[in-house]
């Protein structure tokens, strides 16, 4: 199984495979006929809600990761996941988001999650 995590910014490379965004929001900036995503599924993204808490005064990443991960366990959303998994098992797969730091987000709790 092949899982990667990138920034939807850096421009495709030849082994990304499945390209899937997995933020709720469509990146600034970014023209959709350049982003050269195969996938969107808004079930696995972060809530807003779970969003705007985690970018508030309060968050911790520790309880940011509970909540999503309580999120991932939703019925549509564990629907998307076994499906992104088994996508995984005969092609790589690239997350993208747009954070700054894309191993330390929400995508590499749900990459972590996939495998």
């Amino acid at each position: 199984m092949s899982i990667r995590v990138r920034r939807v910014y850096d421009p495709p490379e030849d082994g990304d495979g499945v390209r899937v965004l997995v933020d709720r929001l469509w990146p600034r900036g970014l023209r959709k006929e350049d982003a050269a995503i195969d996938e969107w599924p808004k079930a696995l993204t972060p809530s807003t809600e779970l969003r705007r808490w985690y970018h508030g005064p309060h968050a911790a990443h520790e309880e940011f990761v509970r909540r999503y991960e309580a999120e991932l366990a939703a019925p549509e959303a564990a629907r998307e996941a076994d499906r992104l998994r088994a996508l995984a098992r005969s092609r790589r797969l690239t997350l993208l988001t747009a954070v700054k730091d894309p191993e330390h987000s929400h995508a590499a709790v749900l990459a972590e999650r996939l495998t």
